[in-house]
């Protein structure tokens, strides 16, 4: 069962200096119109059957226009099956993208992965390619998935975060002057460590956090206060308490 309920001199590159990349075409993706509505169906009832009780907090926090990264604790591969149910298509009726680790876009994977919206980077040597792919996307008023700790972390604290994050939205927001990018912090949280079926999941959806408040003109300095600030987020949004989960009635999130 699911609650919701409400809580409250550019150093940029700009999009034009990154030079086009022959093999941008493997680093694209898309929504498939017959695949996707098949998979929020099915991965619904698979999150209901599996977890006790999931309660999602602060929906009122999602933009339902405009370039949005989504910024979420990465604490289980269920994470990434969450995400779309609390804050996609049947909150919002957006699709979310996902950036993932090329090796997670392999193989029948990978054909599925492509096809609900994911595009591979390689974590070691980040291509202009999926630079370019990722900003066109945030051009285009997408929403984006990228976890900023980089990993699996099952200890429930928030380490440190990669700053490549910050410096996507600011090259984004840089390019494209007024495009308005927000980071929206979101903390996932399991009643255990390795979910098993029958564990309780929290998620807190956090303030958006805006971009351009941030553009100061140095990019080394301005993604470092980002980052110190969407550190800060996650870790208020990253506290389980049990008590939060047994003590509400709680209501099925509407049907995508």
């Amino acid at each position: 069962m699911i609650e919701v309920q409400s809580s409250n001199q550019t150093c940029h590159p700009t999009l034009t200096e990154i030079p086009a990349n022959p093999k941008l075409v493997s680093t694209t993706s898309w929504i498939s119109p017959w695949l996707t509505p098949v998979a929020y169906f099915l991965g619904r009832h698979l999150l209901t059957s599996f977890f006790g009780q999931i309660k999602i907090v602060g929906q009122e926090n999602i933009p339902t226009t405009g370039p949005v990264l989504l910024a979420p604790t990465h604490r289980a591969r269920w994470d990434s099956l969450l995400l779309p149910y609390a804050t996609g298509r049947g909150i919002t009726g957006r699709d979310l993208r996902f950036m993932v680790t090329i090796t997670e876009c392999q193989g029948l994977q990978g054909w599925f992965v492509r096809r609900l919206g994911g595009f591979p980077v390689d974590p070691q040597r980040p291509s202009i390619s999926t630079l370019r792919h990722t900003v066109e996307l945030l051009q285009r008023g997408e929403m984006l998935v990228i976890y900023p700790e980089g990993g699996i972390f099952r200890d429930r604290e928030v380490h440190t975060l990669k700053p490549g994050i910050a410096r996507l939205a600011l090259t984004a927001e840089s390019s494209y002057p007024g495009l308005g990018v927000k980071i929206l912090p979101i903390g996932i949280n399991y009643s255990d460590p390795y979910p098993h079926w029958g564990s309780d999941v929290s998620i807190h959806i956090g303030s958006a956090i805006k971009v351009a408040d941030y553009a100061h003109g140095n990019v080394k300095q301005d993604a470092k206060c980002l980052t110190a600030d969407l550190a800060k987020a996650l870790q208020n949004l990253s506290c389980y308490d049990e008590s939060t989960i047994t003590t509400h009635t709680f209501a099925e999130m509407p049907n995508s």
